[in-house]
């Protein structure tokens, strides 16, 4: 999932090409310049609500997260400093570790490049959340394995991110039809398995089956901890639905993922570069900005992670929410104010 860097000079090469270069020679990739309007949006947002896009190694960004001059093959490895640095982006979606584990120095790496009020969210790896695995037949022997989350997934995340590790996201691809057809025998073996993780962490639940979406679901979910992680995707209810049955009462993360009359690849295809807003999506920002509302009046800790998909560019999303986000909080004050 990383880039190997080419720097400059003869350089010995590895066996999947170029080494990385010796510290000294670490390219710096500069932020875009300081943005007043997104800093005075960041002062009058409530400081336990932090916003993030999924990933942040994409040059269309640049100009807006980067600067102009910043070299795409470096984003991926050494941008993370520099997209901190904008006021608006207090979070990021690890999303290769859905792909595959990484060690728990991979995450100090990241960690130290971001500052102290900073928050990731870790997917977990996909063999602890799929029933089958991508090129292999049969089923997945560490599909909802506790021991394996811990050890491959948790563990090297607690590790190495430590107090800048926000919530572990636990993203259930589609299940299967023997799942949605008894979904309360999975919601049993979820339960078992949210029960026997590590206690500390913050553990979010993500679902692809609308059927598994109960009032079971939501009772292991308290019953263990964990929270339900609000998605903007097709194959799930509204915000609005979500919310009816799993109101929000601790710790929340929303991920706004894609518009619901446009998959995955067609986005894809009709966003790329992700340079700007090419579809707004007005009702889902007031859905969000209503939630970041509820969330943030009960002193809730919320993490709102923003794809590229949902409109074509995340950090112009989250520039966006953020202003409908303050100004529904200012109304929501001022109700409040008259009332007393």
């Amino acid at each position: 999932m990383t880039r190997r860097d080419d720097g400059p000079g003869p350089r010995q090469g590895g066996l999947f090409g170029p080494v990385d270069e010796p510290a000294a020679d670490i390219p710096k990739v500069a932020p875009a310049p300081a943005d007043a309007r997104a800093q005075e949006l960041a002062g009058a947002l409530p400081k336990q609500l932090r916003m993030g896009t999924s990933s942040w190694a994409f040059p269309g960004w640049r100009g807006a997260v980067y600067a102009r001059d910043a070299a795409q093959r470096h984003l991926s490895k050494h941008g993370l400093s520099a997209y901190s640095r904008h006021p608006l982006l207090r979070s990021v979606g690890l999303d290769r570790t859905f792909y595959a584990p990484i060690s728990a120095a991979d995450y100090a790496a990241y960690a130290a490049q971001v500052p102290d009020d900073f928050r990731f969210l870790v997917k977990a790896w996909a063999e602890v959340t799929s029933t089958t695995l991508h090129g292999r037949t049969g089923l997945n022997p560490n599909h909802l394995d506790a021991d394996c989350a811990t050890d491959r997934c948790v563990g090297p995340a607690v590790e190495g991110l430590k107090g800048k590790l926000g919530p572990i996201l636990m993203q259930f691809p589609p299940q299967g039809p023997e799942a949605t057809r008894r979904p309360g025998a999975w919601t049993e073996r979820l339960h078992a398995f949210l029960d026997r993780l590590p206690k500390g962490p913050r553990y979010a639940v993500e679902l692809r089956d609308a059927a598994l979406f109960t009032k079971d679901y939501v009772e292991a979910l308290r019953a263990t901890g964990a929270q339900h992680s609000y998605v903007v995707h097709p194959s799930m209810p509204t915000l609005a639905e979500q919310r009816a049955l799993a109101p929000t009462t601790g710790p929340t993360t929303v991920r706004w993922m894609l518009r619901r009359d446009l998959g995955y690849q067609l986005a894809k295809e009709r966003f790329a570069p992700f340079n700007a807003l090419v579809d707004r999506d007005p009702q889902t920002r007031a859905d969000l900005a209503a939630l970041t509302v509820d969330a943030t009046q009960q002193g809730l800790d919320t993490i709102i992670i923003v794809n590229n998909k949902a409109e074509g560019s995340s950090p112009q999303s989250i520039a966006e929410l953020a202003q409908d986000v303050a100004q529904a909080l200012a109304e929501a004050n001022a109700r409040s104010t008259s009332g007393s």
